[in-house]
Order: C-alpha cells, then sequence, then structure tokens
C-alpha cells in the first residue's frame, strides 16, 4: 500500500512538476558578474514563463563554460575577448558572428551584447604613476623593483600575464596569486604596486589608481554579452525575448556605479538588480554590513542545511566504502599499499581542480560533484584507521579469537571490528571535521552551503560576510567533533575505550 500511495501522489504531481520550467543563470566570482546574473534573473521573470534560478560565484571561466556545455547552466554573462583569446583560443580579434560559428559545433552561442566594454588593465597608484612616470604599461620594464600582484585567473590566461609580459617584454618573475577582490587592500596598504583590474571597477577612483595606458594594444575588446546554450531560444522564446531587451542597455559608467552600489554601500546584488531594471522601489531600505545581521541573514537556514547535506551525505558513502577498503587492504596485504596510495594520492589533489574535472565528467554542476568530491576525500582517515586498527590487534588476541573456531567474518564482526571500533570511529571523526571545511569550496561549483557567503565576502572584501560564513563552519566542525566524542562514549564499552589502538590519522 506504501508504495501505490507514493506512486497515486507521483502521477498527480507529475503533470505539475514538468511543466515548471527552469532558466538556471552562472556568474563568476566577482563583484559585476554577480550583479550582472541578478540582472539576467529579474529581466527573464518578467515574463511567466520560467523559474529563474542564479548559480552565483560559479568560479572562474573554465568552470562557467564546462557548466554551460554540460547543460548544467543555460546561459551566463562572459566578455567577446574572454571568448575570442581564453575560450576559443583565436590569435586575432573575431566579430560576433565569427564567435558564433566558431561556438555552433558546441551547441552554444553569444548574443545580447549589454552595451559595455570591461577590458583587463594594469593599475598602480597615482603618487607612484607621478613619481615614477609612469603612464604606459611599457614604462613597467623600465623598474624592474616594483612588486606585483595579480589575481590568478589573470596569472593563467593567455589574454592575461603570460601574454602582456611576452608583449611588453617585461623583466618581473611571475607573482603569486592574489584574490580580486584583495588586491585593492593589498594596494592600499603598499604590500603591492602594479595589480590587475577591470576597467569597470568601482575601487579605481577611490584608491586613487591610475590605470596604465595599453601602448602596445595587447588586451582585445571585452563587451559584456550573454554566452547561452543555442536550445534555450526554442525552449524558453519568452524569457529570451525579454533578455534580448538588455541589448546596449548598460554603459561603462552605469557598470561602475551599480559596481560601487554593492562594494561601496553595501547594497545586495539582487536590490541593485531590482532598481536598476525598475521593478521595485528606490527606497528600499539600504542593506547592512553588521556581522549579526548577516550571520541570522534569511538565507542562514538554507545554507545550513546544503552545509549538513554535503558533509553527512558524503560521510555516510565514505563509512560504506572505507571500511570495506580498509578491511581488504587488512586482509590482503598485496593490494594494502596500493589502496592506502590511491587514496593518499586524492587527498593531495586541489579541491578546485578535482571539483572542475568532476562536472565535465558527471556532467553537471552542484550537489553530485560536491558529494563526489567530498567522498573522496573523506575516504583516507577512514581507511587508514580501520587497516591500521586490524593490523595492530595483539597477536595474543588473535590466537584467543582463532582458538574459538569462529569462521572469519564471525570473528571479524564480533572479535575484531569491536576491538578497533575506537580507531574506525576516530577516522570517521576526522573525516567530519575536515569535510566541514572542505565543503565550503563546493559553493565555487554552485552547490551552496556556507561556502556561498565566503565567496561573496572574498568578491566584495566584507570582512562580515567572510566571518557570516567562516565562523558557522567552523563552530559546526566543533560542533561534530563534540558529537563523536559523545557517541565514542555511548557505543563504545567502557573495556575498550581505554584501549590503545594506535590512531595515525586523528
Amino acid at each position: 500500500m506504501k508504495w501505490v500511495w507514493i506512486i497515486s501522489v507521483w502521477l498527480l504531481f507529475a503533470p505539475w512538476v514538468q511543466a515548471q520550467e527552469t532558466l538556471t543563470i552562472g556568474s563568476k566570482r566577482f563583484t559585476e558578474s554577480y550583479i550582472l546574473g541578478e540582472i539576467i534573473k529579474q529581466q527573464a521573470a518578467t515574463v511567466p514563463e520560467a523559474q529563474g534560478v542564479h548559480r552565483q560565484g560559479l568560479g572562474n571561466t573554465g568552470i562557467l563554460f564546462s557548466a554551460l556545455k554540460s547543460g548544467s547552466i543555460d546561459l551566463y554573462p562572459e566578455y567577446t575577448g574572454t571568448i575570442d583569446q581564453e575560450l576559443l583560443k583565436n590569435p586575432q580579434p573575431h566579430t560576433l558572428s565569427q564567435l558564433n560559428a566558431q561556438l555552433l559545433p558546441l551547441g552554444l552561442g553569444v548574443a545580447v551584447p549589454l552595451g559595455f566594454n570591461n577590458t583587463y588593465a594594469l593599475a598602480v597608484r597615482a603618487d607612484d604613476a607621478k613619481r615614477l612616470n609612469l603612464r604606459r604599461i611599457s614604462d613597467l620594464a623600465q623598474h624592474p623593483d616594483l612588486r606585483l600582484g595579480l589575481s590568478q585567473e589573470f596569472l593563467g590566461r593567455q589574454d592575461g600575464w603570460p601574454g602582456v609580459k611576452r608583449r611588453y617584454a617585461l623583466p618581473f618573475n611571475t607573482p603569486k596569486g592574489l584574490d580580486h577582490g584583495l588586491a585593492y587592500e593589498a594596494m592600499a596598504a603598499k604590500q603591492v604596486d602594479v595589480i590587475d583590474v577591470y576597467t569597470t571597477d568601482a575601487k579605481i577612483p577611490r584608491y586613487q589608481l591610475q590605470i596604465l595606458e595599453d601602448d602596445r594594444g595587447f588586451f582585445p575588446v571585452y563587451d559584456a554579452v550573454l554566452l547561452y546554450r543555442l536550445d534555450l531560444p526554442q525552449r524558453l522564446p519568452q524569457s529570451w525575448a525579454a533578455l534580448q531587451q538588455l541589448t546596449g542597455m548598460i554603459t561603462a559608467e552605469q557598470m561602475s556605479g551599480l559596481n560601487a552600489q554593492a562594494e561601496l554601500e553595501g547594497i545586495s546584488f539582487a536590490q541593485i538588480a531590482r532598481t536598476f531594471l525598475n521593478l521595485g522601489t528606490t527606497q528600499d531600505p539600504p542593506q547592512t554590513n553588521s556581522f549579526w545581521d548577516q550571520l541570522w541573514g534569511e538565507d542562514f537556514g538554507r545554507l545550513t542545511q546544503e552545509h549538513l547535506v554535503l558533509v553527512f551525505g558524503s560521510l555516510v558513502f565514505s563509512i560504506l566504502v572505507g571500511i570495506p577498503l580498509g578491511i581488504w587492504a587488512a586482509r590482503v596485504p598485496t593490494v594494502a599499499q596500493g589502496i592506502l596510495a590511491v587514496v593518499g594520492v586524492v587527498q593531495t589533489i586541489p579541491s578546485l581542480a578535482l571539483l572542475a574535472f568532476l562536472i565535465p565528467l558527471l556532467q553537471q554542476i552542484g550537489t553530485l560533484p560536491a558529494l563526489v568530491a567530498l567522498f573522496l576525500y573523506a575516504l583516507l582517515p577512514i581507511v587508514r584507521n580501520t587497516y591500521t586498527g586490524l593490523t595492530e590487534i595483539p597477536p595474543q588476541l588473535q590466537e584467543s579469537a582463532l582458538a574459538l573456531g569462529l569462521p572469519n567474518f564471525a570473528r571479524l564482526r564480533l572479535i575484531e571490528l569491536p576491538l578497533v571500533a575506537p580507531s574506525i570511529l576516530a577516522g570517521i571523526k576526522t573525516s567530519a571535521v575536515i569535510n566541514v571545511g572542505t565543503a565550503t569550496i563546493a559553493a565555487f561549483i554552485g552547490a551552496g552551503g556556507y561556502g556561498e557567503r565566503i565567496a561573496a565576502g572574498l568578491a566584495l572584501n566584507d570582512n562580515a560576510m567572510l566571518l557570516a560564513g567562516a565562523i558557522p563552519a567552523a563552530l559546526l566542525a566543533l560542533a561534530i567533533q563534540f558529537g563523536f566524542e559523545l557517541l565514542d562514549r555511548w557505543l563504545i564499552p567502557k573495556g575498550l575505550q581505554n584501549q590503545k589502538i594506535s590512531n595515525t590519522a586523528d
């Protein structure tokens, strides 16, 4: 009867569920992209055809492009120079029609020029520019002692630092990467002397920076456009028609002003978009930057639920796989080193790199690739602790178990696993605590959790927002550790709680 009831409910609601179309919009991890994503979402919502979902702060260009190709998102705001040189690797600038011809085999297209050019540039402090007579990028070659602070993406792009260095024969070594949102603070503190900027950045005048002239014409035009899946206009024709109205709607000065509202006035991305599109009152109360207000914001419950799903969802699968792997390694010495080596190597893969790899592999962004990545990261402590515990059971206890004449599985279940339970539980606890921190990275692929606040805080250089994401994650880690301590006392017999079985992963 239970299954009959479930199927009946599904049949009742299935037509309604299937009728709910979704327009999924992505954005990169910097202020302007957040704002444009909200403008796109709210403009599409002016027609009642689909529900708009904004997957904000999805890391760098490569992650967004992979998500678009896999169908995880329908479109995102991009720049022609990035499409031309970074994505399509064109040596010379191409027109929109030429770009569309190249994107056609990928099932993608570029359309809706938004009206402004936001190119890359290099900037220095205005007083340094005057003192050192710095007006052009080529002038930097005469000052090899200057300190560069360049964003991670700019360092790796062909239309970024590698190309600039070649074109201008600059004498600088490749610097360490610096988050774009923190670069301005580093300039103000005089920790760096040259940074890469976007020409619509609101902080350029605030921090009294001077943009250096691109006197050798290296940087292409970066007109803001929509990069979209070709099936979108047919699937959602009304929404696509509404988005066409954004053509030429935003000037560079307006975009700089919108960025200033977010970065300097603390107005939310959604409210900025709503006001710009005249979809709401301009008298909305300003967003507060108070830590407590941001901590207990309306998204707190959703972010907490998402974070818990990521941590414990992945942990369950890690337990189901990790303990048997540890047992196998302990039982078959010939495979032990191979198993331990594989789970150990996984731990050395950078989180973002693993997530970026999983997106095209799984053909989606969001929760599933995040769960897979966290599952892989959680294996090592569980496998190693299970293996170590079983291999270090005292010989006399093993001989006693053999003397009872129990079959192998019964001996494992009734004697060996209870003996090593403290070690296994310690490995599970370690994995859970590690996953709390690692799960914050999952926000960069749209999986949600407290990392959403951390990513937005980095983009806006908003310490209150950063702390509103970091502190709950830290408290959750402490709560999980405390919970496992209680679980340890409840599950493990007192006689085994003091058992000194080596625990190398805790």
